[in-house]
């Protein structure tokens, strides 16, 4: 019994030792390039504690979620998962990143002893499984975002982000797009899923919710009364190897619904040329675009993403298009149906409008089904005058 307390309380004491600081630790901000799916492809950061002194090489990194955690999908899409804090030995964390071949860069932070470990203090405290869980948010509490929030806290909130040379005003949106292909189904999502909220300027430290940009800022910023520069010493630990485009525009947004567009034009110029409504057609359009929209009031309404405001995408998927729909299964339709119809049309002007002035911007994939579904409602208006 003595033995065993013996040993407890000195792996007890080695425990709460290893968490003291020797005088040539290093904390550093690690920058991982972007990956090849939506879910990396913004990139990632994570703080490095490099103490060899004590045997301690870790990473502790924000931005993890378990798939496990019940109700995973419904807490998603409304906003409501916790993401957690990680850690991880660097070694692994490299050989991952190295299999994935993705950049590592490194920035050695220019702290003083007491700043690194109450950084280093900070990140132990916040690991522990009561602290570990936090509510994610894309923009403003992101695995980038979290890097500078804990980095101010170590140096008092004296950090003073100094404008980077290639800075360029840019809205959430364009920040977006710099990191995917404007014509790939990621890109298709987000720009269906967000609001106009996102096409507002961000101000330059709200550019640092995208990795590439904590790097950049960080290596410009200065802390303290005398302007301390935050990097000591910047390396790159990995470097991407060559990889090929796999992107294939048959696939694409942009050829997806230049067929659905030219299908719908080629159903209504034989509409036209016969004097015909076929049915089935609009009953697809309305049923589609419908639900859509009913999508699009959910995420807006009904979910805590703050992203997801004002979007102008239900200026084409009306989700009053739901009910309009069961008019199509009428031998005649009702009058108020034609000024629907001229509603709708409209609403796409508006869109346009929207579009050209910079209101909101939308998904490129989009336009050729926006002509059709144009030129769609302009035929059922005069067709249906006639009846």
């Amino acid at each position: 019994m003595k033995t065993s307390l013996l040993l407890f309380f000195s792996f007890l004491f080695l425990s709460v030792q290893a968490q003291h600081l020797s005088e040539s630790a290093e904390i550093s901000v690690l920058t991982v390039g972007p990956g090849t799916h939506l879910n990396d492809a913004f990139g990632h950061n994570a703080f490095r504690i490099k103490d060899f002194n004590n045997k301690l090489d870790v990473v502790y990194g924000y931005g993890e979620f378990d798939f496990e955690a019940p109700n995973f999908y419904l807490k998603f899409a409304q906003g409501k998962l916790n993401y957690k804090i990680g850690k991880t030995s660097f070694d692994r964390f490299y050989r991952v990143y190295e299999y994935y071949n993705r950049t590592i860069k490194e920035q050695v932070l220019n702290l003083s002893q007491d700043q690194k470990q109450r950084l280093y203090d900070f990140l132990i405290h916040n690991y522990k499984p009561e602290n570990r869980a936090y509510l994610y948010e894309f923009f403003f509490d992101n695995c980038a975002t979290k890097i500078k929030d804990v980095a101010q806290i170590a140096v008092n909130n004296s950090i003073k982000f100094n404008i980077p040379e290639d800075y360029m005003e840019a809205s959430f949106r364009t920040l977006i797009h710099e990191n995917l292909n404007r014509n790939s189904w990621g890109s298709f999502g987000i720009d269906l899923a967000l609001g106009s909220v996102i096409d507002r300027k961000a101000t330059p430290e709200q550019h640092m919710f995208l990795p590439k940009n904590i790097y950049k800022f960080f290596e410009n910023a200065t802390f303290g009364s005398d302007e301390t520069p935050l990097v000591k010493e910047s390396l790159l630990v990995y470097e991407q190897k060559p990889r090929e485009n796999s992107s294939n525009f048959l696939t694409s947004p942009l050829f997806v619904f230049g067929i659905i567009g030219l299908f719908i034009l080629f159903i209504t110029y034989k509409d036209y040329k016969s004097q015909k409504h076929t049915k089935s057609l609009d009953i697809i359009i309305f049923s589609i675009t419908g639900i859509t929209g009913i999508v699009i009031l959910l995420l807006w309404f009904a979910t805590d993403h703050t992203g997801t405001h004002q979007n102008y995408n239900l200026l084409w998927a009306n989700a009053l298009n739901l009910i309009a729909v069961f008019q199509l299964f009428k031998k005649e339709v009702s009058s108020w149906f034609v000024k629907y119809l001229k509603l709708l049309v409209i609403l796409l002007c508006l869109l346009t409008l929207h579009w050209i002035i910079g209101v909101q911007v939308f998904a490129i994939g989009l336009v050729p089904l926006l002509i059709g579904l144009f030129v769609r409602y302009l035929y059922l208006i005069g067709f249906l005058k006639k009846y």
